[in-house]
């Protein structure tokens, strides 16, 4: 550990913590103590070894959806949650999942090279060696045959094909060959295929996750030089689940679309490959040199091509309808039945998947174990809680897709929270999710302890913070900062349709930092990886249970619902000041490089492998009107401080009623737009979705932002008055429910 972080973390171990405080947010001061105790016999019920048998005994065989195992996992689950006296049911839908059945890469020219494809067992992992796996490839990459100049194109974002523009180099008519990273791995072909690429390879560059990083598998948990990451192309950013069935369940009978005209599948093949295989073709390259943020870890100079590189690509599949068994258990609540706290995990993997999900996984399935064994005391929760093992998450989050779209009335109706987790690990405490959560969160974050130092997980998580961080300024900033700040989703796991398509409150929580390394989505991915370098001892899939397992709790027994709109309010202000200062930097950005351009000085150099174009001047963003934004958010701020003032009432006066609480949860509603996302009508909340062009990142006020970004002028002035409309909406909700809560 870093010995400032840890002189730090003595400061916190000796000063008292303010994780001491015995305010709970949403509960009587008379029901305090009861709760407080109900969650320290929860963790008591906790076991490290268990964790590490359950992630041992689901990571035992490949288990991707539509395999057997994947079933068997499924049906096991399923018996554990009856076993500890949950309603348990497996919900099936049917979905698209393309498996390889060709799968070819050769250069042909200038010398030849056929890639190998194959990643080796090792006698040090016990499950490398096993029948089962799926073989590296891309799911939802298109069927094709194709033999073109190869060109590199860094990480294949759209900034990257700026440079490529000013270099003067196209890709249309080439197969390009782009780094895993910086983004999610379906931009990449996504943005080739708009240039006109007619492939797309994508490599694991050892300066990412490889020997530049640490130790390679089996000695260190880097990636070797034959690891693969496998993984879905599928374009999210377009919509999640099954790909044929976009906003609806994907039931056995439901009415499918042509598989060729489904708008979230790509039209070139794609194909993954280790650094083993990717070097003969980088090295073969000609062409400019790379810029040096291009280059990787490689031990050659990087060119871009074109050239006489060229490389043949071939790729076909079963595009198979397979069953989706998503593990569905419940515990009916004692006073509010009708009101769901929901916690979710998914199950399936690309091969093994020790550490992504069966991780998360585990330590989900030992807090069902936990209050198992606290219904059997006598308590039972006042709201219903369900616990979900989603199947098909990484495909393309399949499983809870499809579910959230098959029930989604009944869930807008009755769903308080969700709650999710994913892989998990060593390390520090990740937190995303509704900002209308962040007191909640503050106070559990504040009351967890860290493992390895003995502070909160608030403190350590902060204190790693500070020492991450350069400059004194921010260093002080955060240091003084005294409440944990959600982050906001964006994509990429299990809570996307709760929150971006359905408007439920969602948390996204996890731990890691100290966790690194390059086994993601490779037959690596194991128990003999994961028990050695992941969590060792499995502390933190205990303090991982315990994280959600109280969120849950608090969330099943609170007096009133704990959400402060206070905080979504201030974030809602600060979203909306980012993008005025967005603006503002376009408008000075724009200003600056047209003078530059105008003045002659912009120099395009002698050498013709280094020559660059100048650009064209580009015209000065105008005036964009966010007063309907700023006239609404003071109305929203009036009525959040009108509501907050009822809520604490009603708490000091131990009297909330059942029709105020509900209308709480119900209120993150208000800000979805029912037309959606221009272009991209699933995703409905004005405040949070994926980026159209950074996969798993978030937007913010995507609708006014990706338009600002694209200067798209007309269409930002649009969703200015679509977001506006939204806030105002939110605001006359609390209005009215605070005048009712009197």
């Amino acid at each position: 550990m870093n010995k400032f972080l840890t002189a730090i973390l003595m400061v916190l171990i000796i000063q008292p913590s303010i994780a001491q405080t015995k305010k709970i947010t949403g509960f009587y001061e008379i029901n305090i103590e009861k709760e407080l105790s109900l969650e320290s016999e929860f963790d008591k019920n906790l076991s490290k070894d268990n964790i590490g048998e359950t992630i041992k005994r689901l990571s035992a065989e490949p288990h991707h959806i539509g395999s057997p195992a994947d079933k068997k996992n499924a049906e096991f689950i399923q018996s554990l949650f009856d076993k500890w006296g949950w309603d348990a049911k497996i919900e099936t839908f049917y979905v698209l999942f393309p498996t390889p059945k060709i799968r070819i890469l050769e250069m042909t020219s200038p010398t030849t090279y056929k890639a190998i494809l194959k990643e080796p067992a090792l006698k040090e992992d016990l499950t490398s060696g096993q029948s089962g796996q799926l073989d590296t490839y891309n799911a939802y990459s298109a069927d094709g045959d194709v033999t073109a100049e190869l060109v590199f194109v860094n990480y294949g974002l759209p900034e990257d094909y700026e440079i490529l523009n000013k270099m003067g180099i196209d890709v249309k008519g080439k197969i390009v060959i782009a780094k895993y990273g910086h983004s999610w791995r379906g931009i990449k072909p996504k943005v080739a295929q708009e240039h006109g690429a007619i492939g797309c390879i994508i490599y694991s560059d050892p300066s990412d996750d490889g020997y530049f990083r640490g130790d390679v598998y089996p000695k260190g948990a880097f990636r070797n030089e034959y690891g693969v990451q496998r993984g879905s192309v599928i374009d999210m950013s377009a919509y999640p689940g099954d790909p044929l069935t976009p906003g609806i369940g994907a039931t056995k009978d439901v009415k499918r679309l042509d598989r060729l005209e489904a708008p979230s599948l790509l039209k070139i093949p794609v194909l993954p490959i280790s650094y083993h295989d990717a070097a003969p073709l980088l090295e073969a390259l000609e062409g400019p040199v790379a810029p040096v943020t291009w280059h990787g870890g490689l031990s050659f100079a990087y060119h871009i091509g074109p050239g006489k590189t060229k490389v043949h690509l071939k790729v076909a599949f079963n595009w198979d309808i397979v069953p989706c068994f998503d593990v569905i258990a419940k515990i009916k609540g004692n006073k509010f039945p009708d009101e769901w706290v929901i916690r979710g995990n998914h199950h399936d993997a690309w091969v093994n998947g020790a550490g992504d999900p069966i991780s998360g996984q585990a330590a989900m399935l030992e807090e069902a174990k936990s209050i198992g064994s606290m219904l059997k005391t006598g308590w039972k929760p006042d709201r219903t809680i369900v616990y979900c093992a989603w199947d098909g998450e990484e495909p393309g989050l399949l499983g809870s897709t499809e579910w959230v779209e098959e029930h989604e009335t009944e869930l807008k109706e009755k769903a308080v929270v969700y709650i999710n987790s994913d892989g998990n690990g060593r390390g520090f405490l990740s937190a995303q999710g509704s900002h209308a959560l962040e007191p909640f969160m503050d106070e559990i974050a504040k009351q967890v302890i860290d493992p390895q130092t003995g502070v909160s997980i608030f403190d350590r998580e902060r204190a790693h913070e500070v020492i991450s961080t350069k400059d004194a300024e921010p260093k002080k900033r955060i240091w003084n900062e005294k409440e944990l700040k959600l982050d906001a989703m964006g994509s990429g796991s299990d809570y996307s349709s709760f929150i971006q398509h359905a408007g439920i409150p969602s948390l996204n929580l996890g731990f890691g930092g100290e966790d690194e390394g390059g086994e993601y989505h490779s037959i690596y991915d194991s128990y003999s990886l994961y028990e050695k370098f992941k969590d060792p001892g499995f502390q933190y899939g205990v303090t991982l249970a315990e994280t959600a397992g109280h969120a849950i709790l608090r969330m099943a027994d609170a007096d009133g619902l704990p959400f402060d709109f206070t905080h979504l309010y201030k974030t809602i202000e600060t979203y909306s000041n980012d993008l005025i200062t967005l603006l503002k930097r376009d408008r000075e950005n724009t200003e600056l490089e047209n003078q530059i351009i105008n003045s002659g000085s912009y120099s395009v150099g002698e050498d013709p492998t280094k020559r660059y174009h100048i650009p064209l001047v580009k015209p000065e963003a105008p005036y964009l009107d966010f007063s309907p934004m700023q006239n609404a958010l003071q109305k929203l701020g009036n009525s959040v401080d009108s509501l907050n003032v009822v809520y604490q009432k009603n708490i000091r006066k131990n009297s909330m009623s059942l029709a105020f609480s509900q209308s709480l949860h119900r209120a993150e509603q208000q800000l979805l737009n029912d037309t959606g996302l221009p272009r991209r009508a699933w995703y409905k909340h004005t405040l949070y979705a994926p980026g159209s062009y950074t996969g798993y990142g978030v937007k913010t006020m995507p609708g006014i932002r990706e338009a600002i970004e694209q200067r798209n002028w007309n269409e930002a002035q649009q969703q200015i008055e679509v977001d506006a409309k939204a806030i105002m909406r939110l605001a006359e909700y609390f209005k009215v429910l605070a005048s009712s809560g009197n």
